[in-house]
């Protein structure tokens, strides 16, 4: 369509405009689960620190096991004590799982194959290999090892190896801040007493959740009046939290109440793009103002909340130093949908699974884009390019994920 700009393109040009943020802080390894790491790693100690046992048992000397003598218990080894005295020839020591090996013994004999005779000796009923049943000093890394690199996202794997490491904190790269401003006249927040020709402004709570889930701190910048001075004031508020990815909710048209673009480009914003060959969302705004990214979505709640995980995602991400994710896969329509305009349709369906496991993606009617009933019960969007031909119920589709699961 003349002077709408592709999805793909737009999207290209949008991360392009993006860096990734370099600042950093120190945070507790409870709070660090998913978030990148910003300095490499290395171990602060040997892991484990000492020979130790891998069961409970009694440490022996593989030589006198194969003299099938009886062993002399001559004390006890557990975790979290100083190994006992050095094991001498014909003897055994008790040991439980975790505790030091006492010098001179190299083998660890399972309690299951160890039989007590009554004068308080020991007899091995299954002879072990030598050397089994110790774990032994540096086995899973040693001290000054480099385990974990910079730009590792921290997982439950990662956060074990950092804390067996002897980290409580470690250095990760700052979440992007995304600042959220809904405009309007027409808005008020959840709770009040609509007057006449006002609605709830509702898209915020969803825009802020998708940004959260996407790496991001969010800061809520209310609900404007469409007047300029107001808008420019809250746009310095913006500034002023040191926010990444500026996003405003509604007005970034230019219809004479649509005042946030011509808001912006008095406050100094160079605008990049503004309306996007895709349906819900054809009036997207994209900019930049002083390093900060502009990111101007329509007021409609399910054009809002399309945009954001097309577009507010991937820059959250970008700008996080997360790698991208990919929501798209393959489905089968379950109705018959005619042929496609000019514009990239993203239609929100629900999913449902075949006899062989295949999605069924079947789209709600209508679609309207002030509709939020159907959007918060969708699954996926199923995705139809510009111009495509008509779908037949049971033909292969491509669908944009919008949740994990789904009911069959």
């Amino acid at each position: 369509m003349t002077g709408l700009l592709p999805v793909a393109e737009a999207l290209s040009r949008l991360l392009h405009s993006g860096s990734p943020k370099t600042g950093s802080e120190l945070v507790s390894l409870h709070d660090a689960g998913g978030r990148v790491l910003a300095s490499d790693l290395s171990a602060k100690l040997t892991q484990p620190p000492f020979d130790n046992s891998a069961m409970d048992g009694y440490a022996v000397r593989g030589d006198d096991l194969e003299s099938g003598l009886p062993l002399r218990v001559t004390g006890e080894a557990a975790a979290g004590l100083a190994a006992p005295q050095s094991l001498g020839s014909g003897e055994a020591i008790r040991i439980f799982t975790g505790a030091p090996v006492p010098d001179g013994a190299d083998t660890v004999l399972i309690q299951e194959n160890a039989v007590v005779n009554p004068d308080g000796t020991i007899t091995a009923t299954s002879l072990p290999v030598k050397g089994r049943n110790i774990r032994p000093k540096g086995q899973d890394f040693r001290q000054d090892q480099v385990l974990l690199r910079q730009g590792q996202i921290l997982d439950a794997g990662h956060l074990t190896l950092a804390a067996a490491m002897n980290y409580p904190r470690v250095s990760v790269y700052r979440k992007p801040i995304v600042g959220i401003l809904a405009t309007g006249n027409e808005l008020l927040s959840p709770g009040s007493q609509l007057g006449p020709g006002q609605i709830i402004g509702s898209n915020t709570y969803g825009v802020a959740e998708i940004a959260r889930e996407a790496g991001a701190n969010v800061v809520d910048l209310g609900i404007c009046p469409d007047r300029t001075n107001a808008i420019m004031a809250s746009v310095g508020n913006a500034q002023a939290q040191n926010v990444d990815i500026l996003v405003t909710l509604g007005g970034a048209s230019v219809g004479d109440h649509d005042l946030v673009q011509s808001s912006l480009r008095q406050l100094g914003m160079t605008l990049d793009f503004w309306r996007i060959a895709m349906r819900p969302g054809k009036p997207l705004m994209v900019g930049k103002l002083d390093g900060m990214h502009v990111l101007g979505l329509p007021g409609n709640p399910a054009s809002s909340l399309v945009c954001s995980y097309l577009f507010l995602e991937p820059l959250i991400r970008r700008v996080g130093s997360l790698p991208g994710i990919n929501r798209l896969q393959q489905a089968v329509a379950g109705i018959d949908l005619p042929a496609n305009d000019g514009r990239q349709d993203y239609i929100r369906s629900w999913l449902t699974s075949d006899s062989s496991g295949r999605g069924i993606a079947t789209p709600f009617l209508p679609q309207d884009s002030s509709m939020m009933r159907i959007f918060a019960h969708a699954d996926c969007l199923l995705v139809r390019a510009p111009f495509e031909t008509a779908l037949a119920q049971g033909d292969s589709c491509t669908i944009f994920r919008i949740k994990h699961s789904f009911s069959i």
